[in-house]
């Protein structure tokens, strides 16, 4: 144990490792992205051996997949050692650097297949377009990994409950325990089409693949994905943020149950991805749109806890007004301005949400570019912003340095060139997603269609933003190399108590048993029939398509 950083350097080692790696995926996803808005906009022609579609499949796995996981993980791992008593059990730390190995090795097959181009496959990988068979094979590294991580998380809290019997958990250890719960649950999914029915299916041992059913299970798992990602954000805004601000937790038992109705309700919804398939009932797309909007709930309840937590901490301090208490927080602070951005933008990028899971709506978005622009505005902005404001003060951390006044205000810049350029990328996707601008396609103006004609202003304003964004992740790899080189001192880990006047935290919220089991008849109700008559009645099944 190093007693001036607080954690044991083999614990810095583990967590480090995830953190770097994932901004080593950001920078590489981040250079297909650049290129990718830069020929949707017209600007750039690709040489003949890059594809636009390739671009599009590397973006989106190593951003959306593979720098998320990395960083949860890491980020998560340090919160659950620091919480337990200061270190992780040695059995929790070689899971660790196990689900690590995994993961990179998968990451890494899985890369050189995209850039050789044999896995250009949307980032969905979606049947019936075919990818290599190892493109599956390193997919299946990366889940059992995140399996094993996961697993070394269960063991550090199952071991904390041994030793401190009757006493609540620490709520950052709770909440990466239904995070990464909610993990495993969803990425079953996953894993049986990917072993069952896409390697089978790519190997050649069987000529056609069930379209409907193994996009359903990717469904399954692919809309707890969103979740995933966003919940890590929330702990960062339930549990780091007040003490960032100087302030308290408005309410534990608050964000205990947020967290548990993720779990329950996140996971049987996936069917609102597929509202515009045939080969579905109608009422089971109805059964999980019911579902999808109890997600909003846990959703508002994190949002008034946040501003209670605001306001509370603003009136202690001497705040007057109705809001007054808006000065009070440290807008200089860039542990504070980037997730605070990210809470913000997380107001539209939540109501574009309940467009796409509305049927009728959806039916107007589906399959345009309105979609690409929440997403953006989810998981590569209110995600993106709270992790980044998160490796300010977790590199520190973790390493014994400070963060010096310069780098505040470089992640500050950071932050708001982030923001600027989202505001042009993602609104621009937004709109022209409403007159009709697809998604998934290159650039064309389809015979120079009228309509097609309309649409390239703003797709010359995506790649700008696009542009815009791009200088952010290289002014946020700047900014990690000089944290890594920061002057030494001790940063403190800032998790937040609760504030007096809370309310208890019942003891049935860690009664794990009866919440994984509502979350299985959840769904068996959502899923068991669908999938029952997906199983029944296969069609014709598809042979792979190699469009590429």
């Amino acid at each position: 144990m190093d007693t001036a950083k607080g954690f044991d350097r083999r614990d810095t080692s583990l967590v480090l490792a995830h953190i770097l790696f994932a901004f080593g995926a950001l920078l590489i996803g981040g250079i297909a992205g650049l290129l990718q808005g830069l020929v949707r906009g017209g600007m750039i022609k690709l040489p003949y051996e890059i594809g636009y579609y390739q671009l599009l499949t590397a973006h989106g796995v190593l951003m959306a997949l593979i720098f998320t996981t990395y960083f949860i993980i890491g980020f998560m791992y340090s919160g659950v050692a620091k919480s337990l008593g200061g270190y992780l059990l040695p059995i929790s730390r070689k899971l660790g650097w196990l689900g690590f190995g995994l993961m990179s090795t998968g990451t890494i097959v899985a890369t050189i297949l995209i850039l050789l181009n044999k896995a250009t496959v949307l980032y969905t990988f979606y049947a019936p377009l075919k990818a290599s068979p190892w493109f599956y094979v390193a997919l299946v590294f990366v889940v059992v990994g995140s399996w094993m991580s996961g697993f070394g998380i269960f063991i550090n809290y199952r071991y904390w409950k041994k030793v401190n019997q009757g006493k609540t958990t620490p709520i950052f250890t709770f909440m990466a325990v239904a995070t990464m719960m909610m993990w495993i649950i969803a990425t079953l999914g996953v894993a049986i089409e990917v072993l069952f029915q896409l390697i089978p299916w790519s190997f050649g041992w069987v000529e056609t693949v069930n379209v409907v059913l193994s996009r359903t299970l990717f469904w399954y798992f692919g809309h707890p994905l969103v979740y995933f990602w966003l919940l890590p954000a929330y702990m960062c805004w339930y549990v780091i943020i007040p003490k960032v601000i100087g302030g308290k937790m408005f309410s534990d038992a608050l964000a205990r149950l947020s967290f548990i109705m993720f779990l329950l309700f996140s996971i049987p919804v996936g069917l609102h991805h597929q509202l515009m398939e045939p080969g579905i009932t109608n009422v089971w797309k109805y059964v999980q749109v019911v579902l999808t909007f109890m997600v909003i709930i846990p959703s508002l309840m994190t949002a008034f806890s946040l501003f209670a937590t605001f306001e509370q901490h603003g009136r202690s301090v001497g705040a007057k007004g109705l809001f007054g208490w808006l000065k009070k927080l440290p807008w200089n602070d860039v542990r504070f301005f980037a997730p605070f951005m990210g809470m913000l933008i997380f107001i539209p990028a939540g109501a574009g949400g309940i467009v796409n899971a509305s049927h009728e709506l959806n039916a107007v978005v589906h399959n345009t570019l309105w979609v690409t622009g929440h997403f953006h505005l989810t998981v590569a902005t209110s995600v993106a912003l709270t992790f980044f404001g998160v490796t300010y003060w977790l590199i520190p951390a973790m390493t014994g340095r400070v963060l010096t006044p310069k780098m505040h205000r470089l992640g500050i810049i950071q932050t708001l060139i982030w923001v600027v350029g989202m505001f042009f990328m993602s609104g621009s996707m937004h709109t022209v997603g409403l007159l009709g601008s697809p998604r998934r396609t290159a650039f064309t103006t389809y015979q120079d269609h009228p309509d097609a004609v309309l649409w390239m202003p703003y797709h010359v304003a995506m790649a700008i933003g696009g542009m815009i964004l791009f200088i952010g992740v290289i002014l946020m790899i700047v900014n990690i190399v000089m944290l890594l080189n920061a002057p030494k001192g001790y940063t403190e880990y800032p998790l937040a108590e609760v504030s007096e006047k809370a309310e208890q935290t019942p003891a049935i919220f860690e009664r794990w048993g009866v919440w994984v089991g509502i979350v299985v008849v959840l769904i068996l109700v959502a899923y068991a029939m669908p999938v029952t008559e997906m199983i029944t009645n296969p069609g014709v099944g598809s042979k792979g398509f190699v469009t590429w």
